[in-house]
């Protein structure tokens, strides 16, 4: 309307001018009404132009409406049907990883328990065989020993004094060493009075089967206790080592059983957690990947959302503003046709023929409303209202009432254009205001949890690896175990063969002192049992032998052997000593480690379920990041738009208000002028 309005108050306006410049033309009686009538043309057709500008562009922006509404529509069910898809993968991957961690777990301490399972039955079973080595050594020596004796004595059954003193003492050396190894043994087979013969074959081996009262009594009874005896322990050593042998072997075949079902159970676990650990990897970065595609799914949703809103309403507001348009336009168009159709008829001719001698007003006042044409005129000019220059112009066409009550209507619109302008400045100050509180502690938001997200992560890093330390750990623990049982393995192994070969130093030392003492105790009293008995009557016989003396070495040599076989002993108790406190360390190391371990795979769980934890506050917080990032953009958006509708008033508000001012004051003195000479021109 303001364009019409303006165009008509260019029309008039300039025919306005010519007019003045002219007073020949100003005085033709058909001139104003021709210059109407070729206005409300031009006006006319100037409508049919803008209704044809007006359609081109309803055409385009429904076509942008409509294909942009299907498309975006398209856009947002297939968003939509992503998000519910997104949302079941979500869940299904997180249950899922749970479901793994929980099996993982479970696993691992499966296998801890078998590791744990198999490795004391090792230990066990190291145990046992070393003691069965030591026994069957030990048996096998004793057997070996009796076996000799009992051939020795199986050659001489029933002629025992025909044996070799020396054999007979090695023999009784043997008997009491066995006795003394063996004595619970012995004790089961061995009755009181063979006990009692034995006894008394140690303590004199020579004289054992002295017979009485004649020199030539049998030896049988006696020579047959001894020689049933070693037989009978020789027989007894015998079956119970085989019977040894039978339950070492059958220990060692349950132990290998167990130790290849404890293999394959560990390497089942080892494999099925290697496998679910990898699925659990695969189904983590299934759901990381799931959760980001459905925050950009989310985000690119909104936004369409948003869009297919806006275009909606902007696309509503079209099709109002357009109708709004046609149906004003249709009826000016049609006020100008009636009023062309009036101006332009016969009857209208005659009339403004026979009255146009209003025009013919005094100089006086002519002057005055062209003084009030003027002041409007520059107003207008000043403002750039069109109003106003169509104002103007129809001063020369109307009354002054009606100009003035439109002049009073204008400075209403003017005064309230004023208000709502203040309104605006006061709304848009209070909203910049608002927008910039809002995004300052919007950032304060985003900085805390930026800040947090890092503390989170910082720490996740942490627990990790504190948990890669602690396994770390765990793992070299385990070995240090490992190298402590077989090197106790070992250290046993050698405090065995030490002990043996300590007892067995020990044995053939008594053995020797036991020879040597037995042949110089024997000889020396028969040689002084000898050298007592009379000679007989007649010549004295020839110088015999030199006195029998003992070797002026043997008693060091006995006493050498008697200081090696106690230092050989002190030796053993060393090594018993040393053996015990060995087995203590390592049991305590054992004790420590393992508890030790224990501490640490406590402290792993512990720290898993802490990582986890602070993984899904991670997770948490980033997703209240994304919101309070998205509703930053919010808000920037909002002050970018409110700036858009705020800049233009704030900046020039002083301007305007100015400017609306002037405008008035300019309306006011031209209702002035107007008020001064209507009453003469109304008289008139």
């Amino acid at each position: 309307m303001y364009r019409v309005l303006l165009i008509a108050g260019l029309f008039v306006a300039a025919e306005a001018t010519a007019a003045r410049f002219s007073a020949d033309q100003r005085i033709e009686k058909n001139r104003p009404v021709t210059k109407v009538i070729n206005l409300l043309k031009d006006m006319g057709e100037q409508l049919e132009k803008e209704g044809k500008e007006d359609e081109e562009v309803f055409e385009k922006i429904t076509c942008w409406c409509s294909t942009n509404d299907k498309d975006k529509t398209t856009s947002i069910s297939d968003a939509e049907g992503h998000i519910t898809d997104l949302t079941a993968t979500i869940e299904e991957a997180t249950a899922t990883s749970a479901r793994l961690n929980t099996e993982i777990k479970n696993l691992a301490s499966e296998i801890a328990k078998n590791q744990a399972a198999l490795d004391k039955a090792t230990s066990l079973r190291q145990k046992e065989l070393a003691e069965f080595n030591a026994e069957e050594k030990d048996v096998l020596q004793s057997i070996g020993a009796l076996k000799s004796a009992v051939t020795v004595l199986g050659k001489h059954h029933e002629e025992l004094i025909q044996v070799p003193s020396e054999t007979l003492i090695n023999i009784a050396v043997l008997i009491q060493d066995q006795f003394h190894r063996h004595k619970d043994l012995v004790n089961k087979i061995v009755s009181p009075s063979q006990r009692k013969a034995v006894t008394a074959f140690i303590q004199a081996p020579s004289d054992f089967f002295d017979a009485e009262p004649t020199f030539k009594q049998s030896y049988a009874p006696q020579s047959g206790a001894i020689f049933g005896i070693l037989k009978q322990m020789k027989e007894t050593f015998e079956s119970n080592l085989s019977s040894s042998q039978k339950e070492e072997m059958a220990s060692q075949t349950s132990y290998d059983d167990l130790k290849a079902a404890k293999e394959t159970e560990i390497k089942a676990g080892t494999d099925q957690s290697d496998t679910k650990t990898q699925e659990l990897a695969d189904t983590d970065e299934k759901l990381a990947e799931s959760k980001q595609d459905l925050d950009d799914t989310r985000t690119s949703l909104d936004a369409d959302q948003t869009f297919l809103l806006n275009l909606k309403e902007t696309c509503q507001m079209t099709d109002a503003e357009f109708e709004e348009r046609t149906k004003t336009r249709q009826e000016e168009m049609q006020a100008v046709s009636q009023a062309l159709a009036i101006l332009s008829s016969d009857d209208a001719h005659d009339t403004f023929t026979s009255t146009f001698n209003f025009v013919q007003v005094s100089q006086k006042e002519e002057s005055k409303r062209a003084s009030a044409e003027q002041l409007l005129y520059h107003v207008a000019t000043k403002s750039g209202n069109p109003r106003l220059a169509t104002l103007a112009t129809r001063m020369r066409l109307d009354g002054f009432e009606k100009v003035i009550k439109e002049v009073d209507g204008m400075i209403a619109d003017l005064k309230k254009e004023k208000a709502d302008d203040v309104k605006m400045k006061d709304y848009c100050i209070e909203a910049l205001h608002t927008n910039e509180v809002n995004t300052e502690m919007k950032k304060r938001d985003i900085e805390a949890l930026e800040a947090k997200v890092a503390d989170l992560k910082a720490h996740i890093d942490e627990l990790t690896k504190a948990i890669a330390t602690l396994n770390s750990e765990v793992e070299e623990a385990r070995i240090q175990l490992k190298r402590a049982g077989e090197d106790r393995e070992l250290e046993n192994k050698d405090f065995q063969q030490v002990i043996a070969d300590q007892r067995e130093t020990q044995k053939l030392l008594a053995s020797a002192l036991n020879v040597l003492k037995g042949f110089y105790d024997k000889a020396f009293v028969q040689a002084k049992h000898k050298a007592s008995a009379k000679q007989p009557a007649g010549p004295p016989p020839p110088p015999g032998f030199k006195t029998y003396e003992k070797s002026s070495g043997s008693g060091g040599v006995m006493g050498m052997l008697e200081q090696i076989i106690s230092e050989t002993k002190t030796m053993e108790a060393d090594a018993i000593k040393a053996e015990t406190d060995a087995q203590k360390a390592y049991e305590a190391f054992v004790k420590d480690t393992n508890a030790s371990v224990e501490d640490k795979v406590r402290a792993i769980t512990n720290k898993s379920e802490e990582k986890a934890m602070a993984e899904q506050d991670k997770v948490s917080t980033e997703e209240e990041l994304t919101s309070a990032l998205n509703e930053l953009q919010e808000l920037m958006n909002e002050n970018a738009d409110l700036h858009k509708s705020c800049d233009f008033t704030l900046d020039n508000f002083d301007a305007r208000q100015a400017a609306l001012d002037q405008e008035i004051e300019g309306l006011r003195e031209a209702k002035s002028v107007m008020k001064g000479s209507s009453a003469g021109f109304l008289q008139k």
